[in-house]
């Protein structure tokens, strides 16, 4: 394994253990076990190795959400239970990557600073509402980009409000079950029985009523 290589590990180590912002030159160095000098000559400063490794890390955490809705959403069944197992793995991932995700909202502080964050930032944050709609309701980004828009939107909102929910509250943040009978309440609230609703919303209203 190289020096660079070596860098991006001692990195998202380092931001596990102690976070993005405490995070210095020479505590990666020492961790890689290479000289200070190696940063520079690799990645320039320690704010760009840094935010390397955390967008490495996103991804890192992207791909397993893909084959978390991938695996659940090929069951049939009730559609609230199979939501209420989807963010119950979501969830459950949010532990292993919490450095990550936390490293991840620092940066968002600073993104309108640095317009190469801000650029990363846009360009991920793009790239995951296309992928959410895709992997939840098969939204094709290509074939309906503003389909892909809207329910990537709604999507993210809910990950990313769970999310902030879960670094701040771990124990009072709401869990996969919690979600669902929300999404019950709020589709028979809204949606049940109205004409205006679409196909989707009477198929998740119906089974909502019938369960309930």
């Amino acid at each position: 394994m190289g020096n660079r290589d070596s860098l991006l590990i001692a990195a998202r180590n380092c931001i596990a253990e102690k976070g993005y912002q405490r995070t210095t030159a020479r505590d990666l160095a020492t961790s890689a076990n290479v000289s200070l000098a190696a940063i520079g000559y690799h990645f320039g400063t320690t704010e760009a190795l840094l935010n390397e490794a955390v967008f490495e890390g996103i991804g890192d955490w992207g791909e397993e959400l893909a084959r978390v809705l991938a695996e659940e959403t090929r069951v049939d069944g009730d559609p609230f239970e199979v939501f209420e197992r989807v963010w119950t793995r979501v969830i459950a991932s949010f532990d292993a990557h919490r450095g990550i995700l936390a490293a991840s909202y620092e940066l968002m502080t600073c993104a309108r600073e640095v317009s190469e964050v801000q650029d990363a930032l846009g360009t991920a944050l793009n790239h995951a509402r296309r992928a959410l709609a895709n992997m939840f309701l098969k939204v094709d980004p290509e074939i309906e980009p503003e389909r892909a828009r809207q329910v990537g939107s709604l999507f993210y909102a809910i990950l990313s409000g769970v999310m902030t929910q879960w670094l701040i509250d771990p124990l009072g943040a709401p869990s996969g079950r919690d979600l669902s009978i929300a999404l019950q309440d709020v589709t028979t609230s809204m949606f049940g029985g109205r004409s205006g609703c679409n196909e989707t919303c009477r198929a998740v209203g119906s089974t909502a009523e019938a369960g309930g």
